[in-house]
């Protein structure tokens, strides 16, 4: 039952950025033991409404009320102080501590009184007692810059559950976390919600907003296009409101499927992937599915060098191949998207023209290692032109272009490499809806001309709509295979879970 009065009250609140109205005019009520959730493709205002209510960025104009109370929000202390936790997208954790150290971080319970001395045996005590209760299978001992992304995304969701908040605004909790995982934090969020918590849910995953909130609020442009009741919409609603149009999420087109182009045999390189076989065939888009840990992005680091593999064979085109480093890769004409795109597939602090070309600049330069200038950029106006990437200029930096834009420049990378293989590693995580449908689109379109694809994710929706072919791993093996025909989510599941189930 919603109460009378709004726990949270945003009226008239507007932001603009250079070159950019970032919000406008928007208004927003949150009731105590609610949750809603905020939709809306990149750069509609989402984060920058979070920010502004957790007191990171100011606001030009408008006013929040917290509890019936008009309040200024300066500093994210500020709004800690009155029961506001977030968990941003970007991780807020201090890698080179452990995970007690993250979770009480300025907050370290004291031996004495008057002594300002940690109490190293009960932090680590209450922390593995908060994670237990959470059902996080983490170490309290453990440091935070070893766990995977989804695991330090559940030390920060951990870390705003100890500060006791009224209000928790989440922005894509989930991106990083496996089925079991997302099912952890929902059982969290539930158990939130009975104590009278309010919870704000940001994620471009419609089928987990629909299935968690109690009211959807979208947004588009800066501005709130629509408020919908979670039990009276569906998916093809709310993508409307959103966009503005009818998409299609997953356009795969029938393409003629060739002769193999990329086999793997028997490779292996850790723990993480064990004589894996794996061939790829012209034209065709391989899904590789599995649950997070099952090895699949190790296999990709092997097939493209990143890392070494121990025992097994390469075989291109026909002949077998040896990849010691990324650039046997390339020159052999096998591109990786990696999984996270900001750390592994982009510098951030480069301009759009110059990540573009990152992959071909032994094509693009001159005598004694000077860039030619202006081939550069014609090959980076080409690629933007193709891809329809949205930036002012191609000296634009990437970190200020939205997710699917970023992405799109990583896509582009690759492409003008022209690669016979391409492997994508969470191709559409953490970007908007009508993103992913150009990038689902483009990826129909490689496969039609010939390119192979290996595409690696962690949402059956996408893996059943794109893949030709679908492979499946579980603990470093392959567990499973099925034609697009004859697959569901529930096969998949069963051998992705099949050696869990055996132990």
């Amino acid at each position: 039952m919603i109460e009378k009065d709004p726990l949270l009250r945003v009226e008239h609140l507007s932001k603009r950025f250079p070159g950019v109205q970032a919000l406008d005019d928007v208004g927003l009520e949150i009731y105590p033991g609610e949750l809603v959730g905020l939709v809306g493709e990149n750069g509609a205002g989402k984060s920058t409404l979070i920010k502004i209510i957790s007191g990171v960025i100011p606001k030009d104009q408008g006013h929040t009320r917290f509890q019936g109370v008009l309040e200024e929000l300066s500093t994210p202390q500020d709004a800690q102080t009155l029961g506001i936790s977030t968990i941003h997208q970007e991780l807020a954790i201090v890698p080179g501590l452990s995970v007690a150290k993250n979770l009480f971080l300025n907050r370290e319970p004291l031996k004495y009184r008057t002594v300002p001395v940690v109490d190293a045996n009960r932090l680590i005590s209450d922390a593995q007692l908060i994670l237990n209760d959470l059902g996080i299978n983490v170490d309290a001992n453990a440091l935070v810059g070893d766990l995977t992304i989804a695991r330090q995304q559940m030390v920060e969701i951990a870390r705003a559950v100890t500060r006791d908040a009224k209000l928790i605004l989440m922005d894509e909790p989930t991106s990083a976390l496996s089925s079991a995982e997302v099912n952890t934090l929902f059982e969290i969020i539930a158990r939130l919600k009975s104590r009278g918590v309010s919870v704000v849910f940001i994620s471009h995953r419609l089928d987990e907003v629909l299935r968690i909130a109690d009211r959807i609020v979208v947004m588009r442009d800066g501005r709130v296009v629509g408020t919908l009741i979670s039990k009276e919409t569906n998916e093809e609603q709310i993508v409307r409101l959103m966009v503005g149009r009818v998409i299609g999420l997953f356009p795969k087109q029938k393409t003629e499927i060739g002769s193999p182009i990329l086999e793997i045999r028997n490779l292996s390189g850790s723990d993480f992937v064990q004589n894996v076989h794996l061939t790829i065939n012209r034209g065709e888009i391989v899904g590789l599915a599995g649950l997070i840990g099952a090895g699949r992005t190790e296999l990709a680091r092997l097939i493209c060098g990143a890392d070494a593999y121990k025992q097994g064979e390469i075989i291109l085109d026909g002949k077998s191949i040896e990849i010691k480093s990324p650039a046997d890769a390339v020159r052999y004409g096998i591109g990786y998207i990696p999984e996270n795109r900001k750390t592994h597939g982009l510098v951030l602090l480069m301009n759009v023209k110059e990540n573009i070309t990152l992959a071909i600049l032994d094509r693009i330069t001159r005598l004694f290692g000077f860039i030619h200038r202006e081939r550069q950029t014609d090959v980076a106006k080409e690629y933007v032109e193709k891809l329809s990437i949205l930036t002012p200029s191609l000296t634009q930096r990437v970190e200020n272009l939205s997710g699917g834009n970023q992405q799109k420049v990583v896509l582009a990378k690759w492409l003008c490499s022209n690669p016979k293989v391409m492997i994508m590693d969470e191709p559409t995580r953490g970007i908007d809806v009508g993103a992913k449908a150009e990038v689902h689109a483009l990826m129909s379109r490689l496969a039609r001309e010939g390119m192979g694809i290996l595409m690696i994710s962690s949402e059956l929706p996408e893996i059943l709509g794109m893949s030709d072919r679908i492979v499946v791993m579980c603990q470093g093996r392959v567990t499973g295979e099925f034609t697009r025909e004859n697959a569901s989510q529930e096969a998949i599941m069963t051998c992705a879970t099949q050696f869990m189930r055996n132990e």
